[in-house]
């Protein structure tokens, strides 16, 4: 499984293991779909494995904050790569989420 969740203490973590592309859609939706997603006070998308991101992984972070109705900082994405992150500083993610 590409997507893992844990709750801890009210955070609500997504793991996410690969390649974060169209192909993980459903499996990411259901993890953030989820009762302990959206009764957590913060959620965190950690990329510690993951290895690319794509156009459709960007689209499924923001309909993730959509969907959770959660306001800047209470959706942190941590632990990217330098790939990872040079994308997120190109399409302005930092302005959207609390990228580390």
């Amino acid at each position: 499984m590409a997507v893992k969740t844990t709750l801890e203490e009210k955070v609500y973590i997504i793991s996410i293991d690969g390649d974060f592309s169209f192909s993980l859609l459903h499996e990411f939706r259901n993890a953030y779909s989820s009762r302990e997603a959206e009764s957590a006070r913060k959620v965190i998308v950690d990329m510690r494995k993951t290895e690319t991101i794509d156009s459709s992984a960007l689209g499924m972070l923001l309909n993730m904050q959509t969907h959770l109705n959660k306001k800047d900082g209470e959706i942190k994405i941590i632990n990217c790569n330098r790939v990872v992150g040079n994308i997120f500083t190109i399409t302005n993610f930092g302005k959207k989420f609390s990228v580390e």
